[in-house]
């Protein structure tokens, strides 16, 4: 029996979103177990994965920090499935294994080697937007030197977006 809450769906055996599974497929190279799970509603898939390739691949955010978040916030939820899938990527954006290793063991921004004030600012946020939900003026304020609005905006969505994907990811406990 899997450990899966909710079965994930076969790939191909469902007529009714063979079209998002191509799409899926054609992005990605596979259909991820988070994606087979998802596939169960074609709307909720559909959306989820407009809303996710926006803010992977869209953004103005630099993968970097796009990375940094998302290994912030997968270890604040405990979440270890969506850690691991995006270490090849934090990797790719020039994260070293040190950082990566460090951000694992729920080290405080400030404690983190190698990293830079915007970098320490962005996980600053995005230990507040995950542990508390509001944001102290004196996290966010910080922010503005190294962003403008849009990127403000989207720094924020990444950090949200990825709060959706690691409590969905454990709450059906997909990947444990």
């Amino acid at each position: 029996m899997s450990a899966f809450r909710i079965a994930p769906v076969e790939p191909g055996t469902r007529p009714q979103v063979a079209d998002i599974e191509a799409r899926i497929f054609a992005a990605r190279g596979r259909i991820t177990p988070l994606y087979q799970v998802l596939l169960n509603s074609p709307p909720v898939v559909e959306g989820w994965e407009a809303m996710l390739t926006a803010i992977r691949q869209k953004t103005t955010l630099a993968p970097r920090l796009r990375e940094l978040v998302i290994l912030r916030v997968a270890v604040l939820n405990r979440a270890p499935y969506e850690f691991e899938a995006h270490v090849p990527h934090a990797r790719a954006a020039g994260l070293s294994d040190e950082v990566i290793e460090t951000l694992r063991t729920y080290a405080a921004p400030d404690s983190t080697p190698g990293l830079r004030a915007q970098e320490r600012d962005v996980l600053a946020l995005t230990d507040a937007m995950t542990r508390d939900i509001e944001v102290p003026d004196e996290v966010f304020e910080p922010l503005r030197a190294h962003f403008d609005a849009q990127g403000l905006l989207e720094l924020v969505a990444t950090v949200a977006a990825y709060n959706m994907v690691s409590r969905f990811l454990v709450a059906l406990r997909i990947g444990h």
